[in-house]
């Protein structure tokens, strides 16, 4: 593969990965207005609702029973928080990609900074939940940091000349 075959590529995909980040701060943001809105007692029965049919075809389902489990043990407190956490890291992901975005040269070493820091939460939290899901995506948001290094190297060499 060529050098511009090369670079093109990583632009590709720093451009897919970069706009994913950015959908799911959306999505973000939606979960975590939504959670300071509404209370437990109705998103316990929304998910009540969505997992009836699995449950009732299969009642040890492993996603719909940690669902109903996780909904019964929300408390207004934790759903505070995570509301305030999902705003948050929203906020936080959809400034950084439409900085990068516009390829403003500050935000890379931010975003990565930014990124890598949500790795780490993640992977804390996976040392005492064990999610798969955690380590998943901490997998990916690496691949995101070292897409946006590169891109960054990319983008100095176009400044400074081959």
């Amino acid at each position: 593969m060529r050098l511009g075959d090369k670079n093109r590529t990583i632009h590709t995909l720093f451009d897919i990965s970069v706009i994913a980040k950015g959908l799911d701060g959306l999505l973000e943001i939606a979960g975590g207005v939504l959670l300071l809105f509404v209370h437990p007692a109705q998103i316990s029965g929304v998910v009540r609702a969505l997992t009836q049919h699995e449950i009732s075809e299969d009642p040890h389902d492993l996603v719909a029973n940690l669902l109903i489990h996780s909904v019964h043990h929300l408390s207004s407190n934790t759903k505070l928080f995570a509301a305030i956490f999902l705003l948050w890291h929203g906020v936080v992901k959809v400034g950084l990609v439409l900085a990068l975005l516009q390829k403003r040269r500050w935000a890379y070493p931010l975003a990565m900074g930014a990124f890598g820091l949500f790795v780490l939460y993640q992977l804390y939290r996976y040392a005492n939940t064990h999610s798969i899901w955690l380590l998943a995506l901490s997998v990916l948001d690496v691949a995101v940091v070292v897409l946006t290094w590169l891109e960054y190297r990319r983008l100095q060499g176009t400044r400074h000349g081959p």
